[in-house]
């Protein structure tokens, strides 16, 4: 069994009850703490580097409070052919991004940063994961955005809810990284940090 007190804190640099939720399934001592960033794509930013970047700035903000801290970044972007994909927010903006996804590959590219901000050292990764979406009709769509009413979600969907009806495979190594936080990748990263899980 690992002992958690001989370990810096560990500091989930997140508002997102979905990465919490999936975080304490590692059984692990954690806090919450929300970075204040600005989430904008920059100009002609790819998907990859987007997730990647907000992932370091996330864990580099959070560090400004825990400077002891040992600090997971976690960021998700949506895109289709390249174009990044936002949060809805509203059912209108829903629509348009499931007709888009219809019979269409969605692909997620989850940012991970593990910064260590008493040594310096940082991990960083991006982790892909690939959705292929049913032709869908406007009757369905609706349907499914009325009862599940994903706004705040990248793609327009909860992967852990009713949104699996939606696609026709799911394609990557990690199903965490489709919520939000691969748990996989987490505990490589973790371990090369030297925080042992188990």
């Amino acid at each position: 069994m690992a002992i958690f007190n001989a370990y810096p804190p560990l500091i989930l640099a997140s508002s997102s009850p979905y990465r919490a939720a999936l975080l304490k399934r590692l059984n692990i001592p954690f806090k919450c703490c929300s970075p204040h960033i600005d989430e904008a794509p920059l100009f002609e930013e790819t998907p990859q580097h987007l997730a990647s970047r907000l992932a370091q700035q996330k864990a580099q903000a959070v560090r400004e409070q825990f400077p002891q801290g040992l600090i997971i970044g976690s960021d998700q972007v949506a895109s289709i052919d390249e174009k990044i994909l936002d949060k809805p927010e509203t059912h209108e903006r829903a629509v348009t991004q499931l007709k888009v996804a219809s019979g269409k590959k969605m692909i997620f590219y989850t940012g991970l940063c593990v910064l260590d901000g008493k040594t310096d050292q940082m991990e960083l990764i991006v982790e892909p994961f690939y959705v292929y979406f049913r032709s869908l009709t406007q009757e369905q769509i609706e349907n499914y955005l009325q009862q599940e009413q994903p706004y705040d979600c990248a793609g327009s969907f909860k992967a852990e809810g009713l949104g699996i009806v939606l696609f026709e495979q799911l394609e990557g190594s990690d199903p965490n990284a489709l919520i939000g936080l691969p748990l996989i990748q987490l505990v490589t990263l973790l371990n090369k940090i030297g925080y042992s899980i188990l």
